[in-house]
């Protein structure tokens, strides 16, 4: 039982361990995954779905316009004092209320005069209760609104398409500097190796009397220099893989490793060619502006259509009732003979139902002018727009310029630096090899470490602008976004 027990344990210590080693190593993930958990997890992104989804709201709401309106009303009414019914009073009896002769000679009466009598029509409590409906029969502007709404819902797509090649572009970028770190920590180590095995030969030579103590002390400042630099380089490495959570949206106490090769990143200029197909309207931002220049379009339609007439039509149905108190209009008194009642054009204490049915016209003829000049207000707007499309066109052809010619500067200095990198290997590698047959100085050696050192910095540093000019040229072509992304309803040439 002991034995069972002593196996349990093990095997659950063991899962622990494992579970814990498997937590700290943390996620590796690709370029691609990176972009995928940041279009996905970032506030940026998540807001921009969010308006999406408000879009979608707003056009269900439009549509529920035209649907029929129908709102229900209660209330109860108590008339603490109810106002007066005021008459004239008719010698001949013809006022609408009589009033007996003997009452008039005691009120001292005269023809004429006017009488405030009782509100004898009214009683003090009343109850009411409807349902009105409402349905629209013709309105331009619920017509172009409804256009509108579908307009807007495609606005808020684009507009999360820009927002998600803003954020393509910063994960990339942010995946590079990582993955660029990644070799350069390789690099040092190497580095640090090759100068270790460069000391410990020094010391040999020097314990045999074939060199000095200072050549042994030059080379071990140049690799105390190295595992120096490699510790300051592991804290930068680290800053980099928390700025890459921080544009992903990534728990910064979770552990993130990239996954690639920095030989597998393409910085071909051949891809960049002239190209005359490419279209501004591939670009996210330009397409933003097409929708909202459409938006204004049925803004000034929808001004010229509130001069149209409108029909509507209406009904409403309910039940009412009074009463001397408020008690009485929740309850009943049917002690008075209906059937004579009715007979009598009147009727028990009792809820009586009503209703009633129609149509309403609105035939807008004159607004002091108002409707005109918010019209040509509009108007001027969407000739803002549309010298928004000249400024964003240039804009466009600018950036597009500009970050060709920086990925083609950044392309010959790339070759010129990948070159220097290959001479300083072979510099420091003859060094090396002259000192070791007693033909060389460890001045010599040294100063050519520093030099590989050096070229070696220089080339991954243009690299990376490589590729980070790389990546600001696609989004200049719009081609960070997916094709399907990117391509996806097109707009209408303007």
């Amino acid at each position: 039982m002991r034995r069972i027990i002593t196996l349990l344990v093990g095997l659950f210590v063991a899962g622990v361990a494992w579970a814990q080693q498997t937590q700290q190593a943390g996620e590796k993930l690709t370029l691609e995954q990176c972009v995928q958990y940041a279009l996905e997890n970032s506030i940026a992104a998540k807001n921009a779905d969010i308006d999406k989804r408000i879009a979608k709201a707003k056009v269900s709401e439009t549509v529920g316009i035209g649907l029929p309106q129908i709102t229900g009303t209660g209330s109860v009414v108590y008339n603490q004092k109810l106002p007066r019914f005021f008459t004239t009073y008719k010698a001949d009896g013809s006022s609408f209320v009589a009033i007996p002769d003997s009452t008039a000679q005691k009120l001292g009466l005269k023809d004429g005069d006017v009488v405030a009598a009782q509100n004898f029509f009214q009683l003090k409590a009343a109850g009411n209760a409807q349902v009105s409906i409402n349905q629209i029969l013709f309105s331009g502007s619920y017509l172009v609104g409804l256009k509108a709404s579908n307009v807007y819902r495609d606005l808020s797509a684009k507009s999360a398409m820009q927002t998600n090649q803003t954020i393509i572009q910063q994960v990339t970028k942010a995946y590079y500097a990582v993955l660029i770190n990644k070799e350069r920590l390789t690099l040092f180590e190497d580095n640090i190796a090759r100068v270790d095995s460069l000391l410990r030969n020094t010391k040999a030579l020097n314990q045999n009397g074939f060199a000095e103590n200072i050549d042994v002390d030059r080379v071990r400042v140049t690799y105390n220099n190295l595992t120096a630099e490699r510790d300051k380089f592991l804290n930068l490495n680290d800053l980099g893989i928390n700025l890459l959570k921080y544009q992903m949206n990534y728990p910064f106490d979770k552990p993130l490793e990239v996954v690639g090769n920095i030989q597998d990143v393409q910085v071909d200029v051949n891809s960049y060619s002239s190209n005359p197909d490419w279209d501004y309207k591939i670009r996210p931002d330009y397409q933003v502006l097409e929708t909202n220049y459409k938006l204004q379009q049925l803004n000034i339609r929808n001004m010229q259509t509130a001069s149209m007439p409108s029909l509507s039509a209406f009904a409403t149905l309910g039940y009412s009732t009074q009463s001397p108190g408020v008690g009485g209009i929740f309850k009943t008194n049917t002690s008075m003979n209906e059937q004579l009642g009715n007979q009598m054009g009147i009727g028990p204490d009792k809820w009586y139902g009503f209703s009633q049915f129609g149509v309403n016209l609105n035939v807008p003829i004159f607004s002091g002018l108002q409707r005109h000049y918010r019209t040509q207000q509009e108007k001027l707007k969407l000739i803002q727009l549309e010298n928004n499309f000249v400024y964003l066109k240039r804009s466009i052809d600018m950036e597009v310029n500009q970050t060709s010619t920086n990925f083609q500067n950044a392309l010959k200095t790339l070759v010129a630096q990948k070159e220097n990198q290959q001479l300083a290997a072979n510099i420091a590698r003859v060094t090396k090899i002259k000192y070791e047959q007693g033909v060389g100085s460890s001045l010599e050696v040294t100063d050519a470490e520093n030099s590989l050192r050096t070229a070696q910095t220089n080339y991954y540093s243009a690299l990376f602008d490589a590729m980070v000019a790389k990546v600001d040229l696609d989004k200049a072509y719009g081609k960070l976004l997916p094709a399907y992304q990117s391509m996806n309803s097109q707009p209408e040439n303007k």
